[in-house]
């Protein structure tokens, strides 16, 4: 939070007195609200996520507190991230002022083998965050940090590992992971995990049952066509599929759609303003528990044409 590139930065807390903020950060304190030196503001989560969004809006507005551009919101240790991503996105007087960047989860070098095998809440973190971060390397075994890599990449092929080195990280790795600009729209292939598929000849350690399923179709799909195969899907499958994100190349339309859903919950697609490059197929990545390929392919005789190899 010291740093110039997290300004402008809200940070949402569970309780404001455990964070242990370094006495030169703060300035002042309103309420539940504090006042960063950075410019950074931070705050106690209230009832209920819906609350402190909008209170912190208002008095946005109201300029009691400085402008601010993004929120940081931090759940607990083991908290299911696929409620709080369906609040921030379905909420319709959240979506009037905010939008979902992406989710960030943190994996603790020296403990985090051990929450992966011992914790199923652990191991939906990494699979459905969009960036995870490494910490603690300096004080965890060396094998086991050499071996975390490799685990995470099976659970989550689509996320960036990057590392913290002794608490420290650039927060430009924590920012800027949507697609709500057109610089961000030209990085669509990391956003969908392009370079890794699950098909590709990778021998995996499926934690958990989670895998990470593929598909693309060369033709264009109906938009209604769509929508009645993932309501089938949700319908069949919801409490299993844990993400699934994608781009489509809808009938009759120039423009790309960007598909997002958590688990049974899909979110409002966005409309592109245009293909980010010359590849026009649809694409889609499907995070599930205990659902082999082969169970969601039997899925898609909506979509028409089948859906082309997996690469």
């Amino acid at each position: 939070l010291r740093q110039k590139a997290a300004a402008g930065t809200v940070v949402i807390v569970n309780e404001l007195g455990e964070i242990g903020l370094d006495y030169d950060l703060v300035v002042t304190a309103r309420e539940n609200v504090t006042l960063l030196a950075s410019g950074c503001l931070c705050c106690s989560l209230r009832g209920d996520l819906q609350r402190t969004l909008n209170e912190l809006y208002l008095l946005r507005v109201r300029k009691t507190i400085p402008a601010f551009t993004r929120v940081l919101v931090e759940t607990t240790g083991l908290a299911d991230p696929g409620p709080v991503m369906n609040t921030l996105m379905l909420d319709d007087l959240i979506a009037n002022y905010y939008r979902l960047d992406g989710v960030v989860a943190t994996v603790d070098g020296a403990a985090g083998m051990g929450s992966l095998d011992r914790h199923r809440e652990a191991v939906k973190q990494a699979a459905l965050a969009d960036r995870l971060v490494l910490t603690k390397t300096d004080l965890a075994d060396p094998a086991v940090v050499a071996a975390l890599p490799a685990r995470l990449s099976t659970l989550n092929p689509g996320a960036r590992l990057v590392t913290a080195r002794h608490g420290a990280i650039d927060p430009a790795l924590l920012f800027g992971l949507g697609l709500w600009d057109d610089a961000r729209r030209a990085r669509l292939d990391a956003w969908l995990g392009d370079d890794h598929r699950d098909d590709a000849g990778h021998h995996h350690r499926h934690d958990d049952g989670i895998a990470t399923h593929t598909f693309t179709f060369d033709r264009p799909i109906e938009r209604a066509a769509f929508e009645a195969w993932f309501e089938l899907l949700a319908l069949l499958r919801g409490p299993d599929l844990l993400r699934l994100k994608g781009i489509v190349n809808i009938a009759g339309s120039t423009r790309p759609l960007v598909v997002h859903a958590v688990q049974h919950v899909l979110h409002p697609p966005v409309d592109l303003a245009a293909w980010p490059g010359e590849d026009r197929r649809t694409r889609l990545v499907v995070i599930v528990r205990n659902v082999p390929r082969e169970a969601i392919a039997a899925t898609m005789d909506r979509l028409e044409p089948a859906p082309a190899e997996a690469r």
